[in-house]
């Protein structure tokens, strides 16, 4: 044979496998060593999350979950907003029959179970009335759109106190969509 043949040396000797392994182990996925730098990366990571959170209340598109993006998850939001329903009032209705019920009276009890399942029954013939709504007004505005999940998103959306909506209400209650 000739030397051609022969494969090339690497040039070095092979490294101890103590060395490797110790060159490994000094990588650290937490680069953090110090108090202080372990607390700038807690306030960092604190301000991130603020910011976040901020841009998604405010609606910012970047920041919403997949499920709230879209300008059909948009319009949704905005026409329920547009609009008071009496699913937003159930909870604090369901606070006045606890305090209602209270009361030792027989006729209290039966006036707060009354007025629960009315208020019930009130917020699911209003949850289907909009969901209908919703959907037909997305088939006109978004025909090429899916109504997948639409119906239930806006009426989900309708049963929150709207103060406690996430993202925050785009229009005033009474504006048109």
């Amino acid at each position: 044979m000739t030397n051609d043949s022969l494969p090339q040396k690497k040039g070095r000797p092979t490294p101890k496998r103590r060395d490797v392994e110790s060159a490994r182990k000094t990588f650290a996925l937490a680069p953090a060593h110090s108090k202080e730098e372990k607390a700038r990366q807690k306030a960092a990571a604190r301000a991130a999350r603020v910011a976040q959170r901020a841009a998604y209340l405010r609606g910012d598109e970047n920041a919403l979950p997949l499920r709230d993006r879209g300008p059909v998850k948009r319009f949704v939001r905005n026409y329920v907003d547009s609009r008071r329903s009496i699913g937003e009032f159930f909870l604090p209705i369901i606070g006045v029959v606890l305090i209602i019920s209270l009361f030792p009276y027989a006729l209290s009890a039966v006036i707060g179970v009354v007025l629960m399942y009315t208020v019930l029954f009130a917020s699911i013939v209003d949850g289907i009335l909009l969901s209908r709504k919703i959907k037909r007004e997305v088939t006109t505005r978004f025909p090429s759109e899916s109504l997948k999940g639409i119906g239930m998103y806006g009426w989900l959306r309708s049963t929150q106190m709207r103060r406690m909506r996430a993202p925050k209400p785009g229009v005033s209650a009474g504006d048109k969509v």
